[in-house]
Formats: structure tokens, C-alpha cells, sequence
């Protein structure tokens, strides 16, 4: 159970990360069809946050706030990087921050696949919750890939 725990609560430092990055990224993107498809995955993101936290305390896992602290510290510090603009979001800005999130939902993913077999042996675990957070990651990816496609393709052709 030492070892669950310390993959847990490695989970939930990387979910706390995706959360507020999913979260700012829908806040900068709103307003184009970018952000009117991330608003909802970003609530989803959330969403899947709160059962991992849930999860978590079936397991009787306590959540380390040094490392909810590191993630939301690690977010921050990722959004000081370079973009080549000073004042104002670079187009590229975006295509890193859409790579970034499906990195982290595939994370995700394998946090729930690891999880699942479990469920067959363990009655704190409900195997239909964790198909069903399997399957909404599946979705994530697949609606991510496609932002993260399109946009990469707006900004490296340019105007045509």
C-alpha cells in the first residue's frame, strides 16, 4: 500500500499541474473554436481530479500537500517559459500547451489502467467508475490530438 500511495499521490501532483493548465489555457483560448472545445475538457480535467482524490481516500491514501504544492508550483514555473514574445501569447504558445495537456491526460490514462486490474480484487476500487475515467481519456486524447493538429498546422504553414 506504501507504494500505491507514493504513485497516487505522484498522479495527483500531475493532476493538479493538468487541472490549472487546462483550466489557463481554456481561459486564454476563449472566445475561439479552440477554447469553446477545451472549457468543457477542461471541467472534465477537474472532474477527474476530485475521483482520483476519491479513489484515494477509499484506499485510505492521504494526500501529500508537498506534493499538490510541487504541481501547482511546477505549473506556474511553466508558464514563464520562453515564447518569443514579451508581452502577448505566441500562436505557438497555444500548439506547446495542447501537446503538454495530452501528455498529461495520457498520464492519466495509465494512472486508470494501472488502477483497473485492481478493481477485480479489491472492493474499494469500482472497476465501472474506472472504465468509464478510461473511456473519457480516451475521448480527451482523441479531442486534443485534433486541436493540437489543427492548430500546429495554422501556425507552421501560415498564411497561405
Amino acid at each position: 500500500m506504501d507504494l500505491l500511495g507514493i504513485y497516487l499521490n505522484d498522479h495527483l501532483a500531475g493532476s493538479t499541474v493538468g487541472t490549472n493548465r487546462a483550466r489557463y489555457l481554456a481561459r486564454a483560448t476563449r472566445g475561439t473554436p479552440t477554447g469553446e472545445v477545451l472549457e468543457p475538457i477542461a471541467r472534465e480535467i477537474a472532474q477527474d481530479r476530485r475521483s482520483l482524490l476519491d479513489i484515494m481516500a477509499r484506499l485510505g491514501v492521504q494526500a501529500r500537500q508537498y506534493k499538490v504544492l510541487a504541481g501547482r508550483t511546477a505549473e506556474l514555473a511553466g508558464r514563464l517559459k520562453s515564447n518569443g514574445r514579451l508581452v502577448r501569447r505566441s500562436p505557438l504558445t497555444t500548439v506547446v500547451e495542447l501537446e503538454f495537456l495530452r501528455l498529461g491526460v495520457e498520464g492519466k490514462a495509465a494512472g486508470w489502467r494501472t488502477l483497473r486490474p485492481l478493481a477485480e480484487t479489491d472492493e474499494r476500487l469500482d472497476p465501472r467508475q474506472l472504465d468509464q475515467l478510461l473511456e473519457r481519456a480516451d475521448r480527451q486524447l482523441r479531442t486534443l490530438e485534433e486541436l493540437r493538429f489543427r492548430r500546429s498546422q495554422e501556425v507552421f504553414r501560415g498564411p497561405g
